[in-house]
């Protein structure tokens, strides 16, 4: 499918474009995301890219107040907060991610094991944009 190098670099190059990469081990069909180069199963170098369907169900989430200097530069604050959540996908990893569609003022309207799907954030001042892996609540 892909030649890039499995790195987390690549995963956000193809997070860019809006697309869920991680690998799949041509051995034994494990698969991971984040991507790895190695399978802990087999402890061979036999990953080969895989796109995620970008649909799951939220296992847990909380409620961020106080987030890293991107997120605040972002505009997230205590009067401003955000959802942070761990998602199990349809292909089965679990992944922690930014969760959108969901009130954070309002936690008790978040039902765990939801509809997701993937809803990549673009997130940061004009010209220096990064993107955010998030899903959003179906």
């Amino acid at each position: 499918m892909e030649t890039k190098e499995f790195t987390a670099t690549s995963f956000y190059e193809f997070l860019a474009g809006h697309k869920l990469m991680g690998t799949r081990c041509s051995c034994d069909d494990a698969v991971f995301l984040p991507p790895r180069a190695y399978c802990p199963h087999c402890v061979k170098q036999s990953m080969e890219w895989l796109e995620f369907s970008g649909k799951g169900k939220l296992l847990t989430f909380t409620v961020v107040y106080i987030g890293p200097a991107a997120m605040i530069a972002a505009g997230f604050d205590r009067k401003n907060p955000y959802c942070v959540g761990i998602v199990e996908l349809a292909e089965g990893p679990r992944i922690s991610a930014m969760l959108t569609g969901v009130n954070p003022l309002q936690p008790e309207s978040i039902a765990l094991g939801s509809p997701v799907s993937l809803d990549v954030q673009e997130l940061g001042p004009e010209g220096a944009k990064k993107s955010v892996l998030a899903f959003r609540m179906d």
